[in-house]
Order: C-alpha cells, then sequence, then structure tokens
C-alpha cells in the first residue's frame, strides 16, 4: 500500500443512549491510499456509518466520544482538531454524499443556490459569477443533463439519480482529496446505479481523490473497491485487497456473507418442476387481459384533463397456481400499480383481471370482501405499513374475525401463534409491539399477517429491498418452503436480479408501463431478447469470478 492519504489508528467510538454506553466503532485501524477506494462492508448496525461519520466528526457531541484512537489526514490528526479547524476541513479536504440525498437536499433552495453557498462558505472572496460558473463545472463533471437549465430546479423537480449527481457534484465543487460515500447507490434503479458508479470512478481518475465507499452490496464492491474492510458489531474483522477478501475470504463471517448472496444460495429443488412447461397445462390461477391503469393530469381552473399518466398500459399475463412470477423494471415502469390494480388496492381503467375464472374488475367493495382472503399483498416497508400502536396479535387476529375465521378469540390466537412459526417466529411474540423488532422480523410478521387469512395468491412488493444479504436470504427460502407447504402463488416485484435468478420460476420484465418481455426465468436471464432487459442485465454488479 502506497502511503496512506486517510489513516485510522485503534479508533474507538462510544455512544450514550439510554443511560448505557454503545461501542459502535471498537478498536478500528485502516487506511486509504490517495487516488483508491476502500470499501466498508457488513450488516445493519455493525457500524460503518459511524465509522465515516467519526473521521468527518458529524456525530453529535453530547452523545459520541471517542476515548482512543487517530484519525490522520495528512498526517493530522482530525480528533485533536477544534470545531473551528474541523468545520475547515470539511468540504475542502473531506466531503461526505449522504445515502438518501431527498433528506440531505434543502427543499427550499435551487440545487444551484446549494452548490454555490457551500462554495462561498469555504471562499467567502468568491464572487458570484464565478461561484455559478463552478457550480455549473461541477454539474458537467457529473453529467447533469442540461446542467445549464437544471441549475434553477428545486431537488423534487429531479429524479432520483439525478438528485444523487447533485450531492456528488455539490461534494466535488471544492476539491475534496477525500470522498466518503455513505450507501449512495442503494436507493437507485439498477441502471442509474451504474451510471453513478461509472462516474464516480472516473471523477477518481481525474482527480485522484481518495474514495471511502460504504456498502453493503459485494456487486458493487467488485466494481469499485480496491481494499475491503468488513465490520461486525463495531469490529473490523478482516481487511485485504478486494479480489482476495471477494475470492479467499478468511473470517467465518466473510464467508457467512458471501454464502448469503442470492448467486450463491443451492438453487432449491422444487424449481426444476418449473424449468420446462407443463404437457397439461391448467387454467391459470391469475389472468390478466389488456389491463389499463390511467391516472389524469389535470390543468387549468376548471381542471380539465389534458392527458394521462400511463402506468400500466395494455398489460396480458398469466399467473399459473403455485408459480413465484418476478416482476422487474425500473422505478416508475409501473410494477406496483400493476401489483395493486390485481388486488384491487387502485381501480383499473380498462380490462379484465380474473382470479380463479372470477371477475374483479368492476366489482364493489362489499363484493370484493368474499373473495379478499384469497388474495394478500406483503409491502416493501414493515416499518410503516404495521400499525405502531397494535400487539402483533391484534395485527394477526384482527383479519381473522373481519373474515370469520376461528370460532373465537383463544382460537385465533393459537392460529396466530402457529402463523409465527411458521415464519419462523416465536409464539410470545404475539405480546409485542413492531418498534420492539429488528428489520428482519418486522417482515417476517408482515408475512405472517398476509399469511393469516390462508390466502392463495400474495403480492410481495419489493420485501426483500432494505434487508442484510444474510436476512434476505432466510426470508428468501423461507418463502419457498411457505410456498412448497401451502402451493401459494406469489407475484414477486423487484429490481434485484440475483433475487430473480434464485427465487422465481418465471420473470416478467416491464418497461414504461408495458410488458415488453417475459418467459422462463433461465431463458429470460441467460438469453435475454429485448434490448431494453439485455440494458437491465448488463447494468446488473457481478461479484468477481
Amino acid at each position: 500500500m502506497s502511503q496512506p492519504l486517510l489513516e485510522i489508528r485503534n479508533l474507538r467510538t462510544y455512544l450514550q443512549s439510554g443511560g448505557r454506553v454503545v461501542r459502535a466503532v471498537d478498536d478500528v485501524s485502516f487506511s486509504i491510499p490517495q487516488g483508491e477506494t476502500f470499501c466498508l462492508v457488513g450488516e445493519s448496525g455493525s457500524g460503518k456509518s459511524v465509522s465515516a461519520l467519526s473521521v468527518i466528526r458529524l456525530l453529535p457531541a453530547g452523545i459520541a466520544s471517542h476515548p482512543s484512537g487517530e484519525i490522520q489526514l495528512n498526517g493530522h490528526d482530525l480528533l485533536q482538531c477544534n470545531d473551528q479547524q474541523i468545520r475547515a476541513v470539511r468540504g475542502s479536504q473531506i466531503a461526505m454524499i449522504f445515502q438518501e440525498p431527498m433528506t440531505s437536499l434543502n427543499p427550499v433552495m435551487t440545487i444551484g443556490q446549494q452548490i454555490t453557498e457551500a462554495l462561498q462558505i469555504h471562499h467567502p472572496d468568491m464572487q458570484d459569477s464565478e461561484a455559478r460558473q463552478r457550480a455549473l463545472l461541477a454539474l458537467e463533471q457529473v453529467q447533469m443533463p442540461g446542467a445549464t437549465g437544471r441549475y434553477g430546479d428545486y431537488p423534487h423537480q429531479l429524479s432520483g439519480g439525478q438528485r444523487q449527481r447533485v450531492m456528488i457534484a455539490m461534494a466535488l465543487a471544492l476539491e475534496p482529496q477525500l470522498l466518503i460515500a455513505d450507501e449512495p447507490t442503494t436507493a437507485l434503479d439498477v441502471t442509474v446505479q451504474a451510471e453513478i458508479l461509472r462516474l464516480m470512478r472516473k471523477l477518481q481518475d481525474d482527480t485522484g481523490m481518495g474514495l471511502l465507499f460504504i456498502t453493503h452490496d459485494f456487486g458493487v464492491v467488485a466494481q469499485m473497491a480496491h481494499w475491503v474492510g468488513v465490520m461486525q458489531q463495531g469490529k473490523l474483522l478482516e481487511v485485504g485487497r478486494c479480489a482476495e477478501v471477494l475470492r479467499k475470504p478468511q473470517h467465518p463471517y466473510t464467508q457467512q456473507l458471501l454464502a448469503a448472496l442470492p448467486e450463491n444460495l443451492a438453487k432449491p429443488a422444487e424449481a426444476k418442476y418449473f424449468t420446462e412447461p407443463s404437457s397439461n397445462p391448467q387454467t391459470p390461477l391469475l389472468q390478466i387481459r389488456n389491463l389499463k391503469v390511467w391516472f389524469p393530469i389535470k390543468k387549468g381552473v376548471l381542471r380539465h384533463t389534458v392527458d394521462h399518466i400511463r402506468a400500466v398500459d395494455d398489460v396480458s399475463l398469466d399467473i399459473p397456481q403455485g408459480q413465484i412470477v418476478a416482476l422487474v423494471g425500473e422505478s416508475g415502469c409501473g410494477k406496483t400499480t400493476l401489483g395493486r390494480a390485481v388486488l384491487q388496492l387502485v381501480a383499473p381503467t380498462s380490462g379484465s383481471i380474473k382470479l380463479q375464472g372470477q371477475e374483479l374488475t368492476g366489482l364493489s367493495a362489499r363484493e370484493l370482501r368474499p373473495l379478499r382472503p384469497k388474495m394478500q399483498i406483503a409491502f416493501q416497508d414493515p416499518h410503516s405499513s404495521l400499525n405502531p400502536r397494535l400487539l402483533v396479535e391484534t395485527t394477526l387476529t384482527e383479519p381473522m374475525k373481519v373474515h370469520g375465521i376461528g370460532k373465537n378469540n383463544d382460537e385465533r390466537i393459537e392460529l396466530a401463534a402457529q402463523i409465527l412459526e411458521s415464519v419462523q417466529l416465536e409464539r410470545e411474540f404475539l405480546w409485542r409491539y413492531p418498534h420492539e423488532f429488528s428489520g428482519g422480523q418486522r417482515q417476517r410478521i408482515g408475512l405472517a399477517r398476509a399469511l393469516a387469512l390462508n390466502p392463495e395468491f400474495i403480492v410481495c412488493d419489493e420485501i426483500t429491498s432494505a434487508l442484510d444479504v444474510s436476512v434476505q436470504a432466510d426470508i428468501l427460502q423461507l418463502l419457498l418452503k411457505i410456498r412448497r407447504q401451502r402451493n401459494l402463488t406469489l407475484l414477486f416485484i423487484t429490481h434485484n436480479i440475483g433475487v430473480v435468478e434464485y427465487l422465481s420460476d418465471r420473470t416478467v420484465v416491464m418497461y414504461k408501463g408495458k410488458i415488453v418481455e417475459e418467459g422462463l426465468t433461465a431463458q429470460v436471464c441467460g438469453q435475454p431478447q429485448h434490448p431494453y432487459t439485455q440494458k437491465l442485465l448488463a447494468a446488473v454488479p457481478r461479484l468477481l469470478v
């Protein structure tokens, strides 16, 4: 390793929480050479982000302390800097890109104002015209489409990828020596992620900056990292060259993380049943014909409809009993709208949806009620979809009571306990609230709620997107187990191609409200025919082979 730009020695970061001390970072040491990328990986709560915030000194002083350690930047210990000195370092020498740009950007300032403000804070003598010129140059550097026209836009007028480009432009405008990127591509579509990663590599090559990249995606690690550090519970367990760590991991925890990736999980035996079309095809459980879901665009004082957003546009699809069909595509392609329309949570504009031959479109709420137990949904974010005021017991038994399942409350509680056990949770969890569980446990509770009415069809809307890799593997294996036990049919909405290849029998690709390709997963992912599918698969970051 060449002379380090950043050197962290025996860093400890302790946080005060509810009268106790949490060792968020515990004796961590690593270095980042000039012009190279160090990827810090690990699961939620491992200490990755706290390590980054310690470097840039953004942790609140009343809560965080550093009992020991050094953070050397160009030979100067940042932990010994006073507030004035560390403010001079932030931005000009170290910049940081946060995970969610919409919460990091000021919603009432244009993106141009926000970039020029950062420039003029560090260069008080800089004229407005020069600040504007440098801000436009930064936007052009990050390949912002129509940079001059976008200069006066507000954050809400930009897409997720464009907002992330603004964050990078703001960070790079001051030409820092070290850039810290905290999960900068987690919320982005795979094609936008590929563009952002290419952009960051190019900017690093052009400027020679060091990069501390925090992620839990090993495909991104394989593309970006020169060096890799693996963290767990505040400790750095393994550090090494990227290829060495990914190909020959030494620590059991690193081996466990890599083994939990969808591409490394053993393909379930029952999936072989669906590798060839059936010689005796049955009537599909779900039949969708020429489905349209259009949302009107109204303008003027009288709110006349001037156009429509064609979220789902003339979609036809069959889903056989017992199959897992993956629905993939980028944000805004219509995946979630299609799933909600199937469940009649969104009213279709036109078309036909039949469940076991029963037409669903056009039915009133009263007519739909007897059909509701047959079709359920598991949402992307269980934290917001579970009622925080209800015990898990109430969450599970209330739908049973509405639909007449169970003779009395005691019988419904027993059924709820059995459902919890079927998703590998303990029955005493019935008497807890959602905030008392981890993210993976809450997702299991959300799945248990979907199973409470013994459905035949479930829409799973991005249910693994926010989970750590090992928790994701547990949920995927659990879904396959439940499918086998109950002969369940799943519409699995996702943008994770690794999950698609492991879990699904068939794959459907959506683009701008239309289905552009469908077929057996092995065929769609192995030999894509449509240019959009090819582009989507080419953008997926893969591990080194």
